[in-house]
């Protein structure tokens, strides 16, 4: 019996013979890579329940994001892989971003076990059919090659890829999965992360970042070499998520690349120089790190001393620095290390805050707040300014002249170095370097080396040595420590080393007049307490003052020890301080704040001779009204009948009328 043929219709015919899409599919299926990858795919997700719990992000490394009180970046540094790599958590990411990066790179991520099978497969079919690549890792799966530096463009490392990342989704929740990844994403160049990539493209947090602005960052990870916002973009990328996300967010469709404010790499911040890397030598284990810093303030002052370097460059003033600090909460405002850190030829990156330098006469004041709280003197006491002879050391005064009798305040006020050794040889139980060596300040020396020049500027402090010294007296003789981040545990109440009346008393001998130097000073409509410095050899001039709540100090000299015979406080330094100051009071006005005895001092005003110092007596004629602490100021009554001697400038030699008694060793007031 004859077979019965059942013809094939001939459309049926062409599509075998040519190779039907249905047919197409089984042979892909059939070829031994797919079972391969098959094979290695259920392999995988039988090891999957056995793999122990992977690192996450231990070992890697973050960068700090300084900042100043006020939320203003200050720097970013590098890791320790040069990577510019911010740890933000997933609360601290805009939802935008979230959501954008979800739709560009993985919309089924919630789903999915960490690896997408029917991407996978959806992937190997075009590869093999059209010779088209397209893309099928997961967010785990990229977070599985960026954590462990995965190469997957060979099959063994793809099947490392799968192993890992459904070795991540066993021990990890999503949540942390995707935080994990929004920390390592590469966003271009050595940016990795979103709160780096938001910070440095955006100048802002991660948890600010505009839709568009999230739109824009999302694209980059898939090419971050050819997307980052600073380099030629792929726009067709930007297109491609804009156009998902219009309908729901409602964005406008001129968005356009050009729009977005991102800074480039180049532009990174870099401010506060010195006080940032103060704070990150002792904030090393702290990603994000708010300090006490003001910018606002710190970048006036450099400017004030940019252009006053400029003004005097012809007299060889070409470095100087600064720091301000509030002597409430002892919070340092500003810190200017130097007038340029970048300038190799001053020796910029050297901190002068920091730095120990001469202090010249800046220390007389706490020589006559220790003798007024020993009782040695009051305001209006008579001292000596003549040649005097203190074993083998012979001081002079600045000007080498000599004025005789002269009022504590006065001696002060103008810096004469002979009542200041005086009364620093008086000193007990504290000298003078007992008082600094409490006070916190380093002295490398026994006090017998230093002996009595001290007073003048004989042994190295620092800037923040003085700073803090000249704070006490602001803060009724209670010394504290300096703060420099908004979480310093520091205790804000310090402890006394100089009695309140001392401390006040000294303030109010420091309240001077403006010198006249030229154009340099204007009229001094607040009170300032000031003084300045001069270190031997004309090396270093200083100038501190205490004004409103603060205290301010600013150094002029040279790093390497130069001398310039323009390096006088008074005339160099002092000139810079007040242009500081006055362009803090012009641009942060407050109200004028009297200076008061603090409550509860033991101290009095009278009436005292003018001659003597002492309370007035019978043949007194010439009267003043003076401070003094009862009980413990040296004041009695006298008659004044004397009056004191002149000395002649160079020899030192009295001139004496016969009225007068004279010796070559004092002067008698009876």
């Amino acid at each position: 019996m004859k077979k019965r043929v059942i013809p094939i219709p001939q459309s049926r015919e062409r599509d075998l013979s040519t190779g039907g899409g249905l047919c197409k599919f089984y042979r892909v299926i059939r070829a031994p890579w797919v079972r391969s990858l098959a094979l290695l795919g259920m392999t995988a997700w039988f090891v999957w329940l056995l793999l122990p719990k992977p690192p996450l992000l231990d070992e890697i490394s973050f960068s700090q994001c300084v900042r100043d009180r006020n939320g203003k970046l200050l720097r970013i540094t590098l890791t320790s892989d040069q990577k510019f790599r911010l740890w933000t958590s997933l609360s601290d990411i805009s939802p935008a971003l979230i959501d954008s990066t979800l739709r560009f790179e993985d919309k089924y991520y919630r789903q999915h076990p960490g690896v997408n099978p029917f991407a996978l497969l959806r992937s190997a079919f075009n590869l093999r059919a059209s010779g088209v690549h397209s893309g099928a890792s997961t967010i785990t799966m990229q977070l599985a090659r960026l954590r462990y530096h995965l190469c997957t463009r060979t099959l063994r490392g793809k099947f490392v890829q799968i192993v890992r990342a459904l070795e991540l989704e066993r021990h990890y929740s999503k949540a942390e999965i995707l935080e994990a990844y929004l920390n390592l994403a590469p966003y271009g160049r050595n940016i990795e992360g979103a709160g780096a990539a938001s910070q440095i493209y955006f100048g802002k947090t991660a948890d600010h970042l505009t839709t568009p602005e999230s739109i824009a960052l999302s694209v980059i990870p898939q090419s971050p070499t050819r997307r980052a916002l600073f380099a030629d973009r792929d726009n067709r990328s930007l297109d491609s998520a804009q156009g998902n996300w219009y309908d729901r967010a409602k964005i406008n469709r001129q968005f356009s690349a050009r729009l977005f404010s991102a800074r480039a790499q180049t532009e990174r911040k870099f401010l506060a120089p010195h006080f940032v890397q103060q704070v990150l030598a002792t904030e090393k284990n702290r990603s994000e790190i708010v300090t006490t810093l003001d910018l606002a303030k710190q970048q006036l002052i450099e400017r004030r001393i940019t252009d006053y370097i400029q003004t005097n460059r012809g007299r060889g003033i070409q470095n100087a620095a600064a720091i301000l600090v509030d002597t409430h909460t002892m919070e340092v405002l500003a810190q200017v290390g130097s007038a340029d850190f970048f300038n190799s030829e001053i020796q910029g990156q050297v901190d002068g805050t920091r730095a120990p330098r001469s202090p010249g006469s800046t220390l007389k004041p706490f020589v006559y707040a220790l003798a007024l709280e020993q009782g040695l003197i009051h305001p209006l006491s008579i001292l000596s300014d003549a040649p005097h002879s203190f074993g083998d050391y012979d001081p002079e005064n600045f000007d080498r002249e000599f004025v005789g009798p002269i009022r504590a305040c006065d001696a002060l006020a103008r810096s004469r170095n002979l009542p200041a050794v005086e009364l620093a040889s008086q000193l007990h139980h504290p000298t003078l370097y007992e008082f600094l060596r409490s006070a916190g300040v380093k002295l490398p020396r026994s006090e017998s080396l230093y002996g009595l020049t001290l007073p003048l500027g004989g042994a190295e402090v620092t800037m923040e040595d003085l700073v803090r010294l000249y704070a006490a007296l602001a803060n009724n003789g209670e010394l504290r420590p300096l703060r420099r981040t908004s979480r310093d545990r520091t205790e804000l109440r310090g402890r006394s080393i100089i009695m309140p009346e001392a401390a006040f008393l000294t303030l109010e001998m420091l309240n001077l007049p403006r010198p006249e130097v030229g154009r340099a000073y204007s009229e001094q409509a607040e009170p300032v307490f000031w003084k300045t410095g001069t270190s031997h050899g004309f090396r270093d001039a200083w100038s501190i003052a205490v004004f409103n709540h603060y205290v301010l100090a600013v150094w002029i000299g040279n790093f390497d020890g130069r001398a310039n015979g323009n390096f006088v406080g008074r005339i160099a330094a002092a000139p810079l301080l007040f242009q500081i100051i006055d362009s803090l009071r012009t641009t942060w006005p407050e109200p004028n704040q009297p200076h008061l005895p603090p409550p509860g001092a033991n101290l009095k005003r009278v009436s005292c001779c003018a001659v003597s110092g002492d309370l007035p007596g019978l043949h007194c004629t010439q009267k003043v009204e003076g401070w003094f602490i009862p009980g413990i100021s040296p004041i009695k009554c006298r008659s004044a009948k004397k009056t004191a001697a002149a000395f002649f400038a160079w020899h030192g030699r009295r001139i004496c009328r016969a009225q007068w008694k004279c010796s070559t060793n004092h002067f008698a007031i009876e």
